[in-house]
Parts: structure tokens; C-alpha cells; sequence
């Protein structure tokens, strides 16, 4: 059942009242035909268009097999509507979706007012930059890997022998797993970059860090103090880049 289907649901009466379109994601059949996680998705948007004051007009709810979908039919729907009613895209669910490039390009393209429900904090802006750092981080690595692969072939080694690792390269090894730690962090970065500029708390970005699906380098939550950390490790090593 939909949220526009429940008894007791209120169709707002304000005088000057902006139309709102509700894209729901859910990762199996199963859990579509559920409603597990769904429901969840309805109330936050629910309570995010009680209190903004939005009438609620329309809903569409994809369901993702877990395979790479370069096409959501549901969001395409749920773009064209908002267009039609010249209204709000609310997207009860970003988090990840924020470094699908595919999903930002249409998001982007469209040309829609949106929000999302769980990173209200999240702009055009912001989002933009984490797809874009994610894209070329995405394409630095393959590239890089691709580059060692040949090297090694070219210098008649087998890959995957830990006799041919010598010091130098257990060395290089290592220092190729620093390297790419600080890569793995640049779009977490990037974002809490963003939302520093845009005058965000170090609490409030760590929140946001927590909502979009980052990752801290051990995997644990995120706090004020990491978020410090990570923007002057990024300070420091933009700065060191300045000077070569």
C-alpha cells in the first residue's frame, strides 16, 4: 500500500502548496513485494513532507536486482511526473546512489528541483562532486593496475608468486596500499570538503558521512575528530601537490 493509499494520510491545504513526487529504491523483488525497508522509506518521506509542507501526489518505488542497471525506469517516471506537476523530487533513499555517475547524470539532466530525505544537507552541487571524484577514482585505479600488470609481465615475472616480491617492491607494495587507503578516502573527502564550505559543523558532516555509506579507513563510525582528520590529511596533501 501506498502512502496516498492509507487512510488518515492528509492532503495538504495550504494556500501556496508545492507538489511532491516520492522515489522509493529497494534492492530485491522480494523485498519490493515485502515492504521491508519500504515502509520505513514512506514514513521518513512522509515526515519530511509534513514538515515542509508538501503535498504528496505521486510515488514510485524501484526494485534493484543487485546487478549493474545502467536504466531505473521508476526514476525516469518519477522525473518525467515532477516535470508535469512542477514540483519536488523527493528520494527517500541517496546515500550510495550519490556515486552512481549513471544515476547522477539522469538526475542532473533532468533539470528537477529534488531532496533527499536522508541527506537533506545534499545539493547539485555536493552531489556532482562525489560522482565525479568517484568516477575518476575508479578510472585512476584501473588504469594503475592495468600499468603494473604489464610492468611485471614485460619483466618476465610470473603474478601472484611471493618469490618475486623482493624488498624493494614488498616496499613499493606497501607504499602502493598507503597510496591507495588515501585514494580509497578522496570522494568521502570531497563531500565532507563540500559541505565544510557550505558552513556544516564537524558533527553534522560526520552524520552525513554516516548517512551517504562512507567508510572510515577501519570501518568504524564516523566522529567530529575523524572528520578533522580526514579534511587536514586533505589540506595537508593538496598543499604538498601545490609545491612540486
Amino acid at each position: 500500500m501506498t502512502l496516498l493509499e492509507r487512510p488518515g494520510v492528509p492532503r495538504y491545504t495550504l494556500p501556496v502548496s508545492i507538489s511532491a513526487v516520492a522515489y522509493y529504491r529497494v534492492s530485491t523483488q522480494k523485498q519490493g513485494q515485502s515492504g521491508l525497508g519500504l515502509e520505513a522509506q514512506q514514513a521518513a518521506v512522509l515526515a519530511h513532507a509534513r514538515a515542509q509542507g508538501l503535498t504528496l501526489v505521486a510515488e514510485f518505488t524501484e526494485v534493484e536486482t543487485g546487478t549493474r542497471k545502467r536504466r531505473r525506469p521508476q526514476l525516469e517516471s518519477a522525473l518525467a511526473q515532477t516535470r508535469r506537476v512542477g514540483g519536488v523530487l523527493l528520494i527517500a533513499k541517496l546515500d550510495r546512489l550519490a556515486r552512481n555517475v549513471a544515476f547522477v547524470a539522469s538526475l542532473m539532466e533532468s533539470g528537477v528541483r529534488f531532496t533527499a530525505v536522508d541527506m537533506p544537507e545534499a545539493d547539485n552541487l555536493t552531489i556532482h562532486v562525489m560522482a565525479a571524484v568517484a568516477e575518476r577514482e575508479a578510472a585512476l585505479i584501473s588504469q594503475r593496475t592495468r600499468a603494473a600488470l604489464a610492468a611485471r609481465k614485460a619483466r618476465g615475472l610470473s603474478l601472484g608468486k611471493p618469490e618475486n616480491l623482493t624488498a624493494a617492491a614488498r616496499a613499493a607494495g606497501a607504499a602502493a596500499t598507503r597510496a591507495a587507503a588515501v585514494q580509497a578516502m578522496r570522494p568521502a573527502a570531497a563531500y565532507a570538503g563540500s559541505l565544510r564550505k557550505h558552513g556544516h559543523s564537524l558533527r553534522r558532516i560526520a552524520q552525513a558521512l554516516e548517512q551517504g555509506g562512507f567508510s572510515t579507513r577501519v570501518g568504524g563510525p564516523w566522529s567530529a575528530q575523524q572528520v578533522k582528520r580526514l579534511l587536514d590529511r586533505t589540506a595537508a596533501l593538496e598543499g604538498s601537490n601545490t609545491n612540486l
